[in-house]
Formats: structure tokens, C-alpha cells, sequence
């Protein structure tokens, strides 16, 4: 990776910058939580529609894809999700920005597929299970925070929320063995039978143990030698 083109004032002063500021741009994570009752009707998710699109970054460029939902359920009553959950394969997930039978897509999955990230051999399944959902008020906000800035910083959070979130949803993500809280804003609607759920936020995959290459240190950064901790997660959840 070629090395960052700053002055040692420049590099000193973004370095203590971002030592000072917060460090990343994603969701609070905290022990897993009792799922939500289910009440009122169970309906299964649209397969064919109901999709998890992901995004990574370093400084030099950036990957991003899909994985695959293969099961799960939406509760609800009346117009209201009051519990749900859904699975995902980590074997089947998809690159998107490398063409697929090409050297380079072939050693990413297959790094990703590793020890060193997702360790699907002994993980091969990621689930969601809703633990509480609730209004999103007038007067909330999304806060973005200070990420170490390069030409791949990732995208904020405010940037990939969705536009007019309605409700706040917590739940347990459980990936790689590791089962963390998390809470995000969504945009949930019911029309024509129809109810959609679509998410969009940051998670610091270290949390749930996918910690090659991390940030961490001010040398790596200065020689745009790591990856960034935040990768960006878009739900886009449908059942009928």
C-alpha cells in the first residue's frame, strides 16, 4: 500500500486529532438481551426480497456485497413489528465490487471465509434476533462521529440511515460465536399486505472478533497499513 503523503506536522496533528476525538463511526454494542414476545401474527420473511448488504474500508479502496437471508420471521400486530428474527449465510455472501472467478475475488473470499475475519468453517450461519423496538421521536437524532480521515473514510452514520426513520430496533447479532446488542434507527411500513423493515448502520466488527488488520495503531495508520474497524451494514427485510 503506498504510504500517506503528509508532512510530519500534518501527520502529528491528525494523529492527535483522532486520539482526542472518538475513534469510530458505528452502533453502541452491549451483552445480549432476552428477545422480544412474539404477539399478534407470524409472518415468514420474502427470501427472494429480504437481503444484508455490506461495505468495508481501508485507505486505499473499499469491497462491499451481500449476504444471503435464508430464513426467518416477522411478528405483528396490527401495523406494528413486536418481535422478529432471521438468519444469514456466511457462506454464501457475495462480492460485488471484484469480478467473480477473478484471482483477486477469489483471495478475498477466501480471506474473509478465514480465521482471520468470519471463520465460517466453524461459523457458517449469522442471526438477528429483535429484542425491543420503539417509536423514534421527534426530537431524536443520529450523532456521527470523527473517523480517521483518508481518501476511504467510511460513510457516516446519518449517511446510511434511512431518510425518515420510524422506530428505534435493539437486537442481538450474533457472528463469528459472538452474541452483541446493538441499537440502530429503521423505516418500517406496511402496504398492500406487505410490511418492510430497512436499516442502515455502522458496526465495529472487532466486537464479535474480526480483527485482522485493525486500526488500532498510530504506525498503521500512518502507512495506510490496516483496515478500518466500521464496516456498514444496510438491512432491506420483507414478509407478506
Amino acid at each position: 500500500m503506498k504510504a500517506m503523503k503528509l508532512s510530519g506536522f500534518i501527520l502529528a496533528a491528525s494523529l492527535l486529532t483522532f486520539a482526542c476525538g472518538k475513534s469510530s463511526d458505528t452502533v453502541e454494542t452491549t451483552e445480549a438481551q432476552e428477545a422480544a414476545a412474539a404477539t399478534g401474527q407470524t409472518l415468514s420473511l420474502d427470501l427472494g426480497s429480504s437481503k444484508v448488504n455490506w461495505r468495508g474500508y481501508k485507505p486505499t479502496g473499499q469491497h462491499f456485497g451481500l449476504i444471503p437471508v435464508t430464513d426467518g420471521t416477522l411478528s405483528i400486530e396490527g401495523d406494528a413489528i413486536t418481535a422478529g428474527e432471521f438468519s444469514f449465510d456466511i457462506t454464501g455472501l457475495e462480492i460485488h465490487d471484484l469480478e467473480e472467478g477473478s484471482e483477486n475475488h477469489g483471495k478475498l473470499w477466501n480471506h474473509l471465509q478465514s480465521d482471520d475475519f468470519f471463520d465460517a468453517a466453524n461459523h457458517p450461519k449469522a442471526t438477528f434476533v429483535i429484542t425491543e423496538i420503539s417509536p423514534y421521536g421527534a426530537g431524536d437524532a443520529i450523532e456521527d462521529q470523527e473517523q480517521f480521515e483518508t481518501e476511504n473514510t467510511p460513510k457516516s452514520a446519518s449517511e446510511i440511515a434511512p431518510d425518515s426513520p420510524t422506530h428505534w430496533i435493539s437486537g442481538n447479532l450474533t457472528m463469528r460465536g459472538n452474541t452483541k446488542n446493538i441499537k440502530f434507527p429503521a423505516s418500517v411500513s406496511m402496504e398492500n399486505g406487505m410490511i418492510t423493515a430497512q436499516a442502515g448502520f455502522n458496526i465495529d466488527r472487532t466486537a464479535w472478533g474480526l480483527s485482522y488488520g485493525d486500526e488500532a495503531t498510530a504506525v498503521d495508520k500512518a502507512k495506510d497499513q490496516f483496515i478500518y474497524n466500521t464496516v456498514s451494514v444496510n438491512f432491506d427485510i420483507k414478509a407478506n
